[in-house]
Protein backbone atom coordinates (compact mmCIF):
# COMPACT_ATOMS: atom_id res chain seq x y z
CA UNK A 1 0.00 0.00 0.00
CA UNK A 2 1.38 3.46 -0.94
CA UNK A 3 0.80 4.93 2.53
CA UNK A 4 2.51 2.15 4.36
CA UNK A 5 6.04 3.68 2.06
CA UNK A 6 5.29 7.50 3.70
CA UNK A 7 8.75 6.91 5.94
CA UNK A 8 9.94 10.11 6.75
CA UNK A 9 13.84 9.74 5.14
CA UNK A 10 16.02 9.50 8.45
CA UNK A 11 13.85 6.59 9.84
CA UNK A 12 13.97 4.42 6.68
CA UNK A 13 16.05 0.82 7.46
CA UNK A 14 17.67 -0.62 4.08
CA UNK A 15 15.52 -3.53 2.50
CA UNK A 16 17.70 -4.00 -0.31
CA UNK A 17 21.46 -4.20 -1.34
CA UNK A 18 23.28 -0.93 -3.23
CA UNK A 19 22.77 -0.08 -6.86
CA UNK A 20 19.01 -1.96 -6.69
CA UNK A 21 16.29 -1.07 -9.28
CA UNK A 22 13.39 -0.09 -8.41
CA UNK A 23 11.42 -2.79 -9.78
CA UNK A 24 14.01 -5.40 -8.21
CA UNK A 25 13.01 -3.49 -5.00
CA UNK A 26 9.17 -3.90 -5.01
CA UNK A 27 9.34 -7.33 -5.94
CA UNK A 28 10.86 -8.43 -2.78
CA UNK A 29 7.94 -6.23 -1.19
CA UNK A 30 10.02 -3.32 0.01
CA UNK A 31 9.45 0.43 -0.85
CA UNK A 32 11.24 2.58 -3.59
CA UNK A 33 11.89 6.29 -3.75
CA UNK A 34 15.20 7.79 -4.82
CA UNK A 35 14.51 11.35 -4.21
CA UNK A 36 16.74 11.73 -0.94
CA UNK A 37 20.68 11.15 -1.19
CA UNK A 38 22.22 9.59 1.10
CA UNK A 39 19.64 6.89 2.49
CA UNK A 40 18.11 4.14 2.11
CA UNK A 41 16.10 4.14 -1.71
CA UNK A 42 15.12 0.61 -1.43
CA UNK A 43 13.39 0.27 2.27
CA UNK A 44 11.07 -1.32 4.63
CA UNK A 45 7.57 -0.21 4.38
CA UNK A 46 5.56 0.48 7.83
CA UNK A 47 3.70 -2.55 9.51
CA UNK A 48 0.32 -2.96 8.74
CA UNK A 49 -2.15 -1.45 11.37
CA UNK A 50 -4.40 -3.78 12.40
CA UNK A 51 -7.46 -4.33 14.22
CA UNK A 52 -9.50 -6.70 15.89
CA UNK A 53 -13.16 -6.24 15.63
CA UNK A 54 -16.08 -9.30 15.86
CA UNK A 55 -17.29 -10.88 13.11
CA UNK A 56 -20.93 -9.95 12.13
CA UNK A 57 -22.05 -12.56 10.57
CA UNK A 58 -22.76 -15.55 12.85
CA UNK A 59 -22.16 -18.44 10.28
CA UNK A 60 -18.77 -17.24 10.10
CA UNK A 61 -17.42 -17.72 14.20
CA UNK A 62 -15.00 -19.54 15.04
CA UNK A 63 -15.67 -21.35 18.80
CA UNK A 64 -13.75 -19.59 21.52
CA UNK A 65 -15.66 -21.31 24.13
CA UNK A 66 -17.42 -24.41 25.45
CA UNK A 67 -21.57 -24.87 25.31
CA UNK A 68 -22.71 -22.77 28.44
CA UNK A 69 -19.54 -20.84 28.93
CA UNK A 70 -20.36 -17.88 30.78
CA UNK A 71 -19.85 -13.80 29.08
CA UNK A 72 -16.95 -12.71 31.39
CA UNK A 73 -15.23 -16.01 31.22
CA UNK A 74 -15.42 -15.83 27.50
CA UNK A 75 -14.17 -11.99 26.98
CA UNK A 76 -11.44 -12.95 29.82
CA UNK A 77 -10.00 -15.49 27.11
CA UNK A 78 -10.06 -12.12 24.57
CA UNK A 79 -13.15 -13.58 22.68
CA UNK A 80 -16.16 -12.32 21.71
CA UNK A 81 -19.23 -13.00 23.32
CA UNK A 82 -23.25 -12.75 21.79
CA UNK A 83 -25.59 -14.65 22.60
CA UNK A 84 -27.58 -15.32 19.73
CA UNK A 85 -28.65 -16.52 17.30
CA UNK A 86 -29.41 -20.10 18.11
CA UNK A 87 -27.11 -22.79 16.91
CA UNK A 88 -23.95 -21.27 16.47
CA UNK A 89 -20.97 -20.44 19.09
CA UNK A 90 -21.74 -17.76 21.10
CA UNK A 91 -18.13 -16.88 22.56
CA UNK A 92 -16.15 -16.67 19.41
CA UNK A 93 -12.61 -15.75 18.13
CA UNK A 94 -11.88 -12.12 16.81
CA UNK A 95 -10.91 -11.06 13.29
CA UNK A 96 -8.24 -9.04 12.25
CA UNK A 97 -9.09 -6.34 9.85
CA UNK A 98 -6.62 -4.27 8.01
CA UNK A 99 -7.30 -0.17 9.03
Amino acid sequence: AKCQCKVVPRERTNCGYPGISAAECKRIGCCFNASVPSVPWCYNPKPKKVKKVCPNDPYTRINCGYPGIKPRECTRKGCCFRAHPAGVPWCFYHRVVEE
